[in-house]
């Protein structure tokens, strides 16, 4: 995902409701998240439905290697020679 324009992709609410389709079309095409305000405060982001899917899978990944890690922590983890020996055995079978 793009990092922010500033001058572009923080609008109020209410010039996203009067310009929806235009703010759609620059998230589209730009890549970059819209940041939606209310009151001066940011409520909601709108984001491409490519970069948002994109988005869950590095964080998907990011709790797994979580996990993982929480895991060998714990004592709950293998060797890497046993690892690789498992995965061995697993591909000439």
């Amino acid at each position: 995902m793009l990092p922010l324009n500033l001058a572009e992709d923080i609008q109020p609410l209410s010039s996203f409701r009067a310009g929806v389709s235009t703010y759609i079309q620059q998230v589209t095409e730009t890549k970059r998240p819209l940041v939606i305000t209310q009151h001066g405060k940011g409520v909601a982001v709108l984001t491409d439905i490519i970069e948002f899917e994109a988005m869950l899978t590095r964080l998907e990944l990011l709790d797994e290697i979580y996990k993982a890690e929480t895991q060998i922590k714990e004592g709950n983890g293998i060797s890497h020679s046993d690892a690789k020996s498992m995965v061995l055995k697993r591909l000439n079978d």
